[in-house]
């Protein structure tokens, strides 16, 4: 797998359909067919790890904003005490001729914009790691992918993973395609939990039948039919290349 590259992973199941376990541990198979036992208590661990990493990191950025603040366009306190002394150094009406005021001005500026663009760019690291951490690893243990879609978790991610969020206190939020946060129908007045929220996002999706388990029909003239007539595997799990896979369901998709 290249660097960057998301590993795709999904549940083992035994010959009676049931999830195969390891140490007390749900296994996945990776695309390589490497079989990768899932440690839930080390990935809430490191969920909270990144949490605390992301807070850190906002708490920081957050004190230097406050703190350039305070000095009214001069951004980097330690930039503007050698200005200082720069300007105690050189004859005042010399220094305002050549502009120089201005000049310091735009460099410590400068600094102080780069040391922000720099905490920006490590906030925005981490809250992707955990945004990976928590929206990822919520599909790939979904028991409502497992037991009612006919499709994998990493595929399920790609078509409703816009719909989570992490919020700024690290819950999980669930919006539909207008934008309105999922609510419980389960707990009136509570937000939904993720399988509840996807369900429901299911129930609205148009093409809801292609993805469903127990509506694959079978025989002549049917979406399994048609699919082998040209070519297609008749089931996904059958589908050897992501070519197959895309090929699947769109054929799916085009019958329903």
């Amino acid at each position: 797998m290249r660097t960057g590259e998301k590993m795709l992973l999904k549940l083992k199941l035994d010959d009676a359909g049931h999830v195969v376990v390891q140490d007390g541990k749900p296994v996945y198979v990776n695309e390589d067919g490497k079989e990768i036992p899932y440690d839930v208590n080390q990935a809430n661990n490191k969920i909270k790890e990144l949490c605390n990493e992301a807070k850190t990191h906002r708490e920081a950025k957050e004190a230097a904003e406050q703190k350039l603040r305070q000095f009214d366009g001069i951004e980097d306190p330690e930039a503007a005490r050698k200005a200082i002394e720069t300007c105690n150094n050189l004859d005042s009406k010399k220094l305002i001729d050549a502009g120089e005021v201005e000049r310091l001005r735009a460099e410590i500026n400068k600094v102080a914009n780069a040391r922000i663009e720099e905490a920006n760019k490590k906030t925005e690291i981490v809250t992707q790691r955990l945004y990976d951490e928590k929206i990822g690893g919520s599909f790939a243990r979904s028991n409502f992918i497992k037991d009612k879609l006919a499709i994998p978790a990493d595929i399920a991610q790609a078509v409703f993973g816009k719909n989570f969020n992490v919020s700024g206190d690290n819950r999980i939020i669930a919006k539909d395609n207008n934008g309105n946060e999922i609510y419980s129908q389960i707990n009136p007045g509570e937000p939904a939990a993720f399988d509840e929220a996807l369900e429901i996002l299911v129930g609205n999706y148009k093409n809801k039948d292609s993805i469903l388990r127990g509506n694959q029909a079978t025989g002549g003239g049917t979406t399994s039919g048609n699919a082998v007539a040209k070519g297609i595997p008749a089931t996904y799990a059958e589908c050897k290349t992501p070519e197959e896979r895309r090929l699947f369901i769109q054929t799916k998709a085009a019958n329903n």
